[in-house]
């Protein structure tokens, strides 16, 4: 598990390039200055791990492109100790990210061999989710709610309503909507009933599924 001088120049490059495309919250920025990127990619991708590229990391997953992580988290306006629920761990470099900004995260993965890994992955790199699940994402994790803010890492058809049922009042549930293209879009909840949506331009996800495999 190396971390060299070159892959923190890398980052620090990386930095510079999401600056370049907006993103502007110094906590998530720094982040990223911070976390090893090349550790959540299989060893044959670590020459290009601080690309602004999504990589492939098993059971037809993606680890997202830095800007998309980036972009979400900026959306999320993480304070310390903020609980969030994230639907899809993935690589877990986008919990790396929340858990480096001082939230407590709370993660769902539907592909066991990826939930084994992280799991794994964590401890090594001092990285401490609150919570960690193997389950089906759509259902979120109502044993924790309710939440601060909620983000989801694939692409979803609809918003699952167990989602907007787990997020507080005044809580942002940042989620991609669509099929083959995504519009990322941003819910605050304003009280019991009534959300209030903004839309922010297409991204690329790969699909939630529901159940667990």
């Amino acid at each position: 598990m190396k971390d060299k001088a070159k892959h923190q120049g890398l980052r620090n490059q990386l930095v510079s390039i999401l600056e370049q495309k907006g993103i502007t919250d110094i906590n998530v920025l720094d982040a990223i200055k911070k976390i090893p990127r090349h550790l959540f990619l299989d060893s044959s991708f670590e020459d290009y791990a601080y690309q602004d590229k999504a990589f492939p990391i098993g059971a037809g997953q993606t680890i997202s492109q830095p800007y998309t992580v980036a972009f979400q988290s900026q959306l999320l306006e993480v304070k310390k100790e903020h609980k969030i629920l994230e639907i899809g761990t993935g690589s877990g470099y986008q919990t790396a990210v929340l858990c480096t900004m001082g939230a407590k995260v709370y993660s769902v993965e539907r592909q066991n061999e990826l939930f084994k890994k992280t799991s794994n992955l964590f401890p090594k790199i001092s990285i401490r989710p609150k919570h960690l699940s193997f389950g089906d994402g759509y259902k979120g994790l109502p044993s924790y709610a309710p939440f601060d803010s909620i983000i989801v890492t694939a692409g979803a058809p609809f918003i699952p309503k167990p989602l907007m049922a787990q997020l507080k009042v005044g809580g942002r549930l940042v989620i991609p909507l669509g099929e083959e293209v995504q519009i990322m879009t941003l819910l605050i909840r304003k009280n019991e009933t009534q959300f209030e949506k903004h839309e922010f331009g297409e991204f690329r996800f790969v699909p939630l599924l529901e159940d667990k495999n």
